[in-house]
């Protein structure tokens, strides 16, 4: 997913995006959700999160 579709859903959700990096901004979701912050943590095969909308960019 790119940065700006990111972006726009942490906009929608409330979140600051000013100087935010793609991480950054995934984890603010994530946490938001009420989610584990896993993104890029390299626990993607072990994370069990299949259905996952960050999935197919996650290490």
């Amino acid at each position: 997913m790119k940065v700006q579709e990111i972006k726009a859903i942490a906009q929608r959700m409330g979140i600051s995006v000013r100087k935010a990096t793609k991480t950054e901004l995934v984890r603010a979701v994530q946490a938001r959700e009420g989610n584990s912050q896993c993104f890029d943590t390299g626990s993607a095969r072990d994370c069990g999160q299949d259905n996952c909308l960050w999935r197919e960019d996650c290490k």
